[in-house]
This record gives C-alpha cells, sequence and structure tokens, in this order.
C-alpha cells in the first residue's frame, strides 16, 4: 500500500544552489522552497538570475553547488527528461510546438499511446480531450497548431506538460503574449490545477499578476533571494523595494500643459489597405497621423492587423498586388525599404533588432556606419560610442566587446532603444518596448519615450499593455479585423474601454 504524501513536504525545494558562468555569478546559494498546492511566483530585475534558477530545476543547467529536492528526495537532473520523469514541466516564453501537427500530435509526442504496434490516434485525442475537460483547458485536439491564436497554442503547451504528469509546472513569463482577457483565464486555470494538487511557479515581471494570482513570492536580485512574502501581505512597492533597492519614482509621463500635439503630421497613413499571400484582406482602410511631439498607441487583440501595419510604415514590407494606400513622412510619400527618417524598435529584439554574434559595441553602431561614408571605422571610436551609450542609456554589461544574446533580455532591449533613440529621427517606431522586461527597466524605457516625445519627435507605439498605452499614449487606436476600429484620449480610456473595443464592439 502507497504511503501518502506528507502535505508538510515542499513540492519542490532548490538548497544552496549556486551557478556560474565563467565570471558571472549568476545564482549565488539560493534556497526556495515550493509548497503543494501553491502558486509560488519568482520575480526580478532582467539578469537577477530567474532564468538560470529554473534551467537548473528543470535539467537544462547543473549547478555548480546545492542540489534539488523532490518532496524530499534529492534528485540528479542531467536534462529535462529527468526533470520530466520526477514530475516536472516546464512552459517557455517561446512556444516549443509544431506549426504543422494538430493539437493532439504536439500533446502526446513522444508519448504517442500505441494499439497493435502504431499510433493510436483516437485514443490521443480522447486524451487530449478529457485533459481539456479536466483542467479547463479545451483545445480542438484535431486543429492545426500553426492556425491557432497565441492563448490557445499556451493552452497546448500547458496539456503537454499536463500530460506527461506534470506536478510542478514552471511558467516562464507566461503573459507576455496573452490579451488582458486570455490572462485572467489562465489563472482561473491556474487555480484549477493547484486545486488537484500540484504546485505552479510563475516566473514574470508583472507584478500586479504576482499579487493576484500568487499565493507566495521570491524575490531575485543580482543572484540572491532579497525577499520571500505571502502575496496576502505585501504590496507592489515593498516587492520593487526588493527587487530593485529602492522605490520606482513617481513619474508623470504626460506633457505639461499645453494639451494636445498641433500642426501637420510627421507620420501619414491614408486609406491603406494590404493583402496576403492567398489575397485575404489584412489591412483595409486604415488612416491616421502622428504630429511631432505626440505617442499614439495601437491597441488590438494579436493579429488584428498590427504587424501588416507596422511593417508598411517602416517600409520593411513589399507591397503586393492587392495593396493600396500611402504612407508619408514629412508630408513626402516613404519610400520603399528601410527608411532613414523612422527609427525602429521590432517587437523580436532578438530577429530583427540585433545580431546575436555580433558585440555590444557593433548592434549599437548597426545602421550608423553607411551615414560615416567609410567603409571601414576604428575599432576605437566605435568602442567609445558604444561605452557612451551604455552609460546614457544604463545598459548592464560585463564589455561593449561581448556578444549581445550574452545581455540580459531587458538590457538587449535598452540596447536597441539606445541605438535607435540616439539617431534623433522625426518618426519614432516602437513595438512591445516593455515585454518580457522588469519594472526598473521598465521605468527607464517610458521615461526615453516620453523624452523623444517632449523633443519632438513623433512615436508610434504598438503594445499589448494597456496600461502602458494609457500612461504614454496621447492617442489610443483600437484595431479590429485590419480596421481602426476606434480612436481613445489616452489620458481618460480605461482599460474597460479599451478591452471592449478590442472586441470589435462599438464604443
Amino acid at each position: 500500500m502507497a504511503v501518502p504524501a506528507d502535505p508538510a513536504v515542499p513540492a519542490v525545494e532548490l538548497v544552496g544552489v549556486t551557478k556560474r558562468f565563467g565570471s558571472v555569478l549568476a545564482n549565488d546559494g539560493i534556497d526556495l522552497a515550493v509548497a503543494k498546492g501553491e502558486v509560488h511566483a519568482v520575480v526580478g530585475e532582467n539578469g537577477a538570475g530567474k532564468s538560470t534558477l529554473m534551467s537548473v530545476l528543470y535539467g537544462l543547467h547543473r549547478p555548480d553547488a546545492g542540489h534539488v529536492l523532490r518532496e524530499g528526495r534529492r534528485l540528479r537532473l542531467r536534462s529535462p527528461a529527468d526533470a520530466i520523469a520526477c514530475g516536472l514541466g516546464m512552459v517557455h516564453q517561446r512556444f516549443r510546438l509544431f506549426p504543422d501537427l494538430t493539437v493532439a500530435e504536439n500533446i502526446v509526442i513522444g508519448a504517442e499511446p500505441v494499439r497493435r504496434g502504431a499510433v493510436d490516434r483516437a485514443a490521443a485525442r480522447r486524451a487530449v480531450e478529457e485533459l481539456g475537460e479536466r483542467y479547463g483547458l479545451r483545445a480542438d485536439p484535431r486543429a492545426r497548431v500553426g492556425d491557432l491564436p497565441v492563448g490557445v497554442r499556451q493552452r497546448v503547451e500547458i496539456l503537454r506538460a499536463l500530460y506527461r504528469g506534470a506536478e510542478v509546472l514552471i511558467l516562464d513569463e507566461p503573459t507576455a503574449v496573452l490579451t488582458p482577457g486570455e490572462a485572467s483565464r489562465l489563472f482561473e486555470v491556474l487555480r484549477t490545477i493547484t486545486a488537484t494538487g500540484a504546485s505552479v511557479l510563475l516566473v514574470t515581471h508583472k507584478l500586479g499578476e504576482v499579487l493576484a494570482a500568487g499565493d507566495r513570492v521570491t524575490v531575485l536580485r543580482q543572484g540572491r533571494v532579497t525577499g520571500r512574502f505571502r502575496t496576502a501581505d505585501t504590496s507592489a512597492d515593498e516587492l520593487v523595494q526588493a527587487m530593485i533597492g529602492r522605490s520606482l519614482s513617481s513619474l508623470e509621463h504626460r506633457r505639461d500643459g499645453g494639451g494636445p500635439a498641433s500642426g501637420a503630421y510627421a507620420l501619414e497613413v491614408r486609406d491603406l489597405n494590404v493583402r496576403d499571400r492567398d489575397g485575404v484582406a489584412r489591412l483595409t482602410g486604415v488612416s491616421f497621423g502622428v504630429r511631432p511631439g505626440e505617442i499614439v498607441g495601437i491597441a488590438g487583440v494579436a493579429g488584428s492587423g498590427q504587424r501588416e501595419l507596422i511593417d508598411t510604415v517602416t517600409g520593411l514590407r513589399t507591397p503586393g498586388p492587392g495593396d493600396s494606400g500611402e504612407v508619408l513622412l514629412g508630408g513626402a510619400t516613404a519610400r520603399r525599404g528601410r527608411e532613414p527618417g523612422v527609427a525602429y524598435v521590432p517587437e523580436d529584439r532578438h530577429g530583427r533588432g540585433t545580431a546575436a554574434d555580433m558585440s555590444l559595441a557593433e548592434n549599437l553602431l548597426m545602421g550608423d556606419q553607411r551615414a560615416t561614408g567609410r567603409r571601414t571605422l576604428p575599432r576605437a571610436a566605435v568602442r567609445a560610442r558604444a561605452r557612451d551609450l551604455v552609460e546614457r542609456f544604463s545598459i548592464s554589461a560585463a564589455s561593449v566587446d561581448a556578444p549581445i544574446s550574452a545581455l540580459s533580455g531587458g538590457n538587449a532591449q535598452k540596447a536597441v532603444l539606445a541605438r535607435e533613440l540616439s539617431r534623433h529621427t522625426p518618426v519614432i517606431v516602437v513595438e512591445e518596448p516593455t515585454q518580457g522586461v522588469d519594472v526598473g527597466a521598465q521605468e527607464r524605457i517610458h521615461t526615453l519615450l516620453a523624452e523623444a516625445r517632449d523633443r519632438g519627435q513623433a512615436v508610434l507605439l504598438q503594445s499589448s499593455e494597456l496600461s502602458e498605452l494609457r500612461l504614454l499614449a496621447d492617442r489610443v487606436l483600437v484595431m479590429f479585423e485590419g480596421r481602426v476600429v476606434a480612436e481613445l484620449n489616452g489620458a481618460t480610456a480605461t482599460e474597460a474601454a479599451l478591452g471592449h473595443a478590442m472586441t470589435g464592439a462599438t464604443p
């Protein structure tokens, strides 16, 4: 007869975990215990050691010191396969799904039910349906994953972990790509999961989510634990103090007096119509303008046309046969290709924003070398310019000669912003400037965008963070199915009004 598990013994525990990467001490003697049936949040600035710690727990890294306990039993984790066998599951921020396979195929892959020597597809679909019913994570097992919205793809990732018997689920920045409604539904699902006795480790930078969804929270700073709290007994201010060693300044990013910006548009879009390769309309009759000294926000659920709009405005999209309309910069029709009068901070800072194998100094120069009119630039001058930008934009890096891939997500984002904002172009286009970025870096990024606006630059800001749009934008344009369906005042718009418009409903 099996002996019942002791509820007083943590579901999983990290004891004295230390991990170095060369001279960098990523984790320094960290202790972390997760109780059964709880949502335990782990927060900290970018580079605080959260991802490294979760990688140790999931068998992706081996600690230099310390160990992992599962229900009091010491584990030897040499790979994620070992972690899965011990009841651990992880949902990464970047989904690891096969877009051409069905939901059921993605969930059971590697652990397929077999009947008479072949994969039992009917059994796989039944298993997925039963799991979805049990946890409130319904997904059509026959649907092709590549056709699903982001929120449903995340359900598939969670279902895959649960299918493999995960009793401790690690979620890395799970709401980074979700709408507010999808995030709320996710937290309901987490409560259903923990009600069964399973545990959730929630790695996030969003303190509102920590306080709303977490039971306890552990704060990391510079690789060490700086605070342990019950969420019911703490506040966002106390968590920020533990995260960054100071309180956030109460910055008001709105313009001081003077009312809304006026005058000619720095950027204007006229009756823009865009079709994809299959002839499906992605943008229909989109028209708006952004004046100097103004931030105009773009809101909308994923797939509402934001991608096509940004690619067209920045000149990165080659017009197709079904496209029409006009983009004007300073009253003149924009040319094809990257327009020198437009600075661009892309959502994909790794794929579009930086070259991973190049140094920080080279990435900070990227795009500016043509302006010098020289074939080569003195390395000393490149380094000096990089050091100046690192200091001015508060980028934390071991060296300007280190590959940019060695930087944390927040510092890589600040590097892209430093490069683009230092050009002082008339127009700045920014996508998801604080996605996956901690509160300290968020504060700095918001200040940089507000300063650009106050210098008279026109800023087009696309963000899934409604609080960010309400804080920074003078006007917010809401997109739905390729159209601008509402324009709201950023200072007075509520999240409820924005969310309502994002569904396509008339304000």
